[in-house]
């Protein structure tokens, strides 16, 4: 198994000035996210930027552990936020070199 880093930037459909949660089709994003199988995200969440947009982020990231960037993508493509443009990700590999993930 190796570690990813997925970057999910706001996409076409994201309406700038609407929170995350106000955003169209939030019900089914977080219902996606939160059926994602067990181990594969190690830490996810918004990254903030004081400054930015209404809720002050413009990316979320995840840590996430799977065998390849091929099943990362096999599993998250089907969120209906990458679907429908909400999100455009971007999948690196990441090289541990300080610590151990949970």
């Amino acid at each position: 198994m190796a570690y990813f880093v997925v970057n999910s930037f706001h996409g076409p459909a994201w309406i700038e000035g609407r929170a995350m949660r106000e955003q169209d089709g939030w019900p089914a994003h977080r219902a996606f996210m939160n059926a994602l199988p067990e181990g594969f995200v190690i830490l996810g969440g918004p990254v903030v930027h004081p400054g930015g947009p209404a809720d002050g982020h413009r990316r979320a990231m995840l840590i996430v552990r799977a065998n390849d960037p091929a099943e990362v993508r096999r599993i998250l493509d089907p969120d209906p936020w990458v679907r429908s443009g909400h999100l455009v990700e971007v999948i690196e590999p990441w090289e541990i070199l300080i610590g151990t993930p949970p």
